[in-house]
């Protein structure tokens, strides 16, 4: 039980950080910002796309670009490691909200020598949601069917919050 209680501790630990430092969303005064590009880094959590902090670039045009890594080392087991990419395509947006198709990828790896996990590989698609915090923080839903490599597919959530720089 104290394991469980010291895991979920970082993880709120973890997105309290993330969400000081956030990510994208356009403010009022930068309704322009995304006619130009836009970086902003973060975290992302989600099955499709991985779990880590995240770099994410918007293009000029509709197309946005992420990458997640994330490495956590649990007292008792081996390293956890979370590689990831993500594309995002807007749909539609706003001053304080854009709307986009959603692709991910990732692996997930998960002990010493051979992957404890039977189905490492992930491919996520669906939809997704970016909405303005405040200032430049933003944070992102998303719900993508979500294949994993051993023939599993699940409509699985994902979350992400990011800030960024105009």
């Amino acid at each position: 039980m104290k394991r469980k209680q010291t895991v979920l501790l970082i993880v709120v630990f973890v997105l309290a950080i993330a969400m000081a430092q956030a990510q994208v969303a356009v403010s009022d005064v930068r309704g322009d910002a995304f006619g130009k590009s836009v970086y902003g880094i973060g975290f992302s959590g989600g099955p499709a796309s991985g779990v880590g902090f995240s770099v994410r670039y918007h293009t000029p045009g509709k197309t946005s670009l992420q990458a997640v890594v994330g490495v956590f080392k649990p007292k008792n087991t081996d390293t956890f490691y979370s590689f990831g990419a993500e594309y995002q395509h807007d749909l539609t947006r706003s001053n304080s909200a854009r709307f986009f198709f959603d692709a991910a990828s990732s692996f997930i790896y998960n002990g010493s020598g051979t992957n404890n996990y039977t189905a490492p590989f992930r491919f996520g698609a669906g939809l997704g949601g970016e909405f303005l915090l405040q200032d430049a923080v933003h944070v992102s839903f998303q719900g993508l069917f979500t294949y994993f490599s051993d023939g599993t597919i699940l409509p699985l959530p994902q979350l992400a919050i990011h800030y960024y720089f105009y």
